[in-house]
């Protein structure tokens, strides 16, 4: 029979990093987006605000008028 020996963690190599788990992972990945984000949205042109605010009023209005009492 052939001895078996399971791997030393101690015994690896200190240059070879830890394997990174789906957490880690995307904790990374949700932080690098997160800065990204943050520079590309330092000045939002007051243009584009009222447009998303009058786009966000019109589709109100247009829910509450599709759900109006018909009689």
């Amino acid at each position: 029979m052939t001895d078996k020996k399971t791997p030393d963690p101690q015994a690896a190599d200190a240059t070879e990093a830890p394997e990174e788990n789906e957490v880690v992972r995307e904790t990374r990945l949700a932080r690098d987006l997160k800065a990204k984000a943050e520079k590309a949205a330092k000045s939002v042109n007051w243009k584009t605000a009222a447009g998303i605010g009058i786009g966000s009023a019109a589709l109100i209005a247009a829910a509450l008028y599709a759900t109006r009492k018909k009689d």
